[in-house]
């Protein structure tokens, strides 16, 4: 019987350099390995030219690299690329290329499928399978980088994990992943240029505050009225506005970051001047912005984005109040690679 092999990825630099001395060699090696796998990305031990042979074919004898495949990408007429990005055990996630005139974002997954159940969004009709390994999300980084480069001449410049998944449900595989992306071992982003989306888990929430971390944080709000909220978002029935609020607060006085609000304004649901008022009370509590989403269909109809009235309606009342506002027009999709599209059509 086939013992399976440890993925190498899942070895910290000082495992790495323990097991070269154990197998009699100089703990650099692991430096050299280490070097390969982050910066460089090698999906094959033979890549790794500074390395001996004997050496490659005895790290070939004894791990594996789990790399993702882009098993499909789609273009889309505004220039948004969709990867169907096929892991090593046969499941597929979404990742997003987002291109403007100035930058270029990654959109990247955290779970196949997710564990929450928004009633708007086709990913949470998915059964969640698993959490990704912090090195399947680091490869779609790598995987749009690459695409950047390629069709836009010029690195990624900015992350969301706003794809298929709840981040902090996945939370230290999510943290792992970002700690290798802003390493200077790794890719060496900037923290700042980062953002992690949360339909809000006030425990993870507050954990995150007591670790300092120094990316950004955006909430999935969508209302801010706990009925509302609950009817299109379930799981608010336990993680109420109150709770998220509180947690939140926290947040800021521990980061004193600015907190984003991305929020959908649906017909018949929440476009009424009761809704807003709601909204502006809730955003007054800690510095923040709102990212008005335009919304995307997702087959049955049961909600419909609300009329331009409305979103100027929302646009005015927040400006009014002294909370900056951004009405988003949503890319990518004719190939189903917007916001609460992404459901493994492919």
């Amino acid at each position: 019987m086939e013992i399976s092999k440890k993925d190498i990825r899942a070895l910290t630099k000082e495992q790495l350099r323990q097991f070269f001395v154990e197998q009699g060699d100089k703990a650099f090696r692991g430096n050299q390995v280490y070097e390969w796998l982050w910066q460089k990305s090698a999906y094959d031990f033979e890549a790794m030219t500074n390395i001996s042979k004997e050496t490659r074919k005895m790290l070939e004898d004894n791990f594996v690299i789990n790399h993702i495949r882009v098993d499909q990408m789609q273009r889309s007429s505004d220039g948004t690329i969709k990867n169907a990005v096929r892991l090593h055990d046969g499941l597929i996630v979404e990742s997003v290329l987002i291109p403007t005139e100035t930058r270029t974002t990654a959109c990247v997954s955290s779970q196949v499928g997710c564990s929450l159940d928004c009633r708007f969004c086709a990913t949470s009709r998915l059964k969640r399978m698993r959490n990704l390994n912090p090195d399947e999300i680091y490869d779609q980084v790598v995987a749009i980088d690459n695409e950047s480069r390629l069709y836009f001449d010029r690195p990624l410049s900015n992350i969301v994990f706003m794809g298929m998944g709840e981040p902090l449900m996945n939370y230290n595989n999510v943290l792992k992943a970002i700690d290798k992306i802003t390493s200077s071992e790794g890719l060496g982003m900037s923290p700042k240029r980062i953002v992690v989306s949360t339909s809000g888990v006030p425990k993870m929430i507050r954990k995150m505050a007591d670790e300092e971390v120094k990316f950004g944080l955006a909430v999935s709000l969508h209302s801010a009225i706990d009925e509302v909220r609950t009817s299109i978002m379930p799981f608010n029935a336990k993680f109420p506005l109150k709770d998220l609020r509180e947690a939140l607060e926290y947040w800021y006085s521990k980061t004193k970051n600015r907190i984003t609000y991305e929020y959908v304004v649906w017909k018949g649901i929440n476009d009424t001047q009761e809704a807003v008022d709601a909204l502006v009370k809730f955003c007054k509590f800690a510095p923040s912005k709102v990212n008005i989403i335009e919304y995307n269909p997702i087959d049955d109809g049961e909600f419909q984005q609300a009329s331009n009235n409305a979103v100027t309606m929302y646009q005015k009342t927040l400006e009014r109040n002294g909370i900056t506002v951004t009405v988003r027009r949503s890319r990518g999709k004719d190939i189903d690679a917007a916001c609460g599209q992404l459901a493994n059509k492919s």
